[in-house]
């Protein structure tokens, strides 16, 4: 009996030293991987582990950064708020906006917000699509208006955003050009391709004239998936005018953005508007689908920024999973922009310039 015991013995320690040389191959092999921490003034991306649709700002000190949430009433629209960017990942969501009424509690996508001039001074207005709990074919755009200079708020509901066709209509944002104010935003007609619409503004919260039709997906790369324009933002420089719209479908790896340049004249009209034959930002090898930016100013006002969403995994999905990153980018000489391509997260980056500099007093 003893003998048998002794063999049985002796097979678990050889199982235990052959187990533990294997772990020990594989630590070598493949170390773990130890927190990252950038060096002073330096920062990796992602901002934050979930943040699709981001929009980001500087003002009066602080970084604020919001993003598509998806959720009910109970979630509402939220924001972060920071001095740093280091601090700016860790900062707690702060929730804004919330909205009982059936119609456009839930499904809170793509919020941005501007500081405009309303009847009675400077407010920040918040657009952003909301719908039915269901989801998601009766999505609108709708408007929120800050009762003082605060992006944080409180805010107020001003209305929905629409014009005499009310169909679907998501990814507000705003152009302002030659003293007038606009509204771009993507929408569909009868469940058909999703398109670039601009439509005028008396005020901030109220079209004054139906929409128009900017643009449609004609190339092949924004027809990747699903055949799709959404996601305009304005971008002005020396003088020109863009709009930068993200194409084809947001996930797997065929997201990417493209650019219309203002030619001059009625940007009511088409052909006012060029489109650029290729992507102006798209995925790599190690980033996939970037996509639905907004640009902002460094704090010292001498940098340009764009903030956009992306996967690591080229298997990445729609979803909340997104994450919201940030670079910046340069201009061409003839002024256009270069966003060059989306950095890897294991890349160090430096912060916006003046990051940490003191707010200037604002003169009496």
């Amino acid at each position: 009996m003893s003998k048998i015991l002794h063999k049985r013995t002796m097979r678990i320690l050889l199982g235990l030293i052959v187990f533990s040389s294997l772990l020990l191959a594989i630590y070598f092999i493949y170390p773990a991987q130890q927190p990252v921490t950038s060096p002073n003034g330096m920062f990796r991306n992602p901002l934050n582990n979930s943040g699709p649709d981001p929009w980001m700002t500087y003002y009066n000190g602080d970084y604020y950064l919001a993003a598509t949430t998806w959720g009910g009433p109970l979630t509402g629209l939220t924001m972060r708020k920071a001095s740093t960017i280091a601090n700016l990942k860790s900062a707690t969501q702060k929730r804004i906006w919330q909205d009982w009424n059936p119609e456009r509690c839930c499904n809170y996508w793509a919020p941005e917000f501007f500081l405009l001039n309303g009847p009675d001074g400077l407010h920040w207005y918040g657009y952003y699509t909301g719908g039915p709990s269901s989801c998601c074919d009766n999505q609108r755009i709708h408007v929120i208006e800050s009762a003082g200079a605060d992006p944080m708020g409180p805010y107020t509901y001003k209305g929905q955003l629409k014009d005499s066709t009310d169909d679907r209509t998501i990814d507000a944002s705003i152009l302002q050009l030659n003293g007038s104010l606009y509204l771009l935003f993507a929408g569909r007609v009868d469940g058909s391709e999703q398109r670039i619409y601009i439509a005028p503004m008396k005020n901030p919260w109220t079209l004054s004239g139906n929409q128009v039709l900017l643009s449609t997906p004609t190339y092949d790369w924004e027809k990747e998936t699903r055949n799709i324009n959404q996601g305009p933002v304005a971008l002005q420089y020396n003088g020109k005018t863009f709009i930068v719209y993200s194409a084809s479908y947001c996930g797997g790896t065929g997201y990417k953005l493209g650019m219309l340049t203002y030619t001059g004249g009625d940007p009511l009209h088409a052909n006012s508007w060029i489109k650029s034959p290729i992507p102006v930002f798209q995925g790599t090898n190690e980033v996939f689908s970037p996509g639905h930016n907004t640009f902002f100013k460094s704090p010292d006002g001498t940098e340009d920024w764009i903030v956009y969403h992306a996967n690591s995994l080229s298997s990445g999905s729609c979803d909340m999973k997104r994450t919201p990153r940030i670079q910046k980018f340069t201009w061409n000489d003839d002024g256009t922009p270069n966003f060059g391509s989306p950095v890897s997260i294991y890349t160090d980056l430096a912060v916006p310039s003046g990051e940490g500099d003191p707010v200037p007093t604002p003169s009496q």
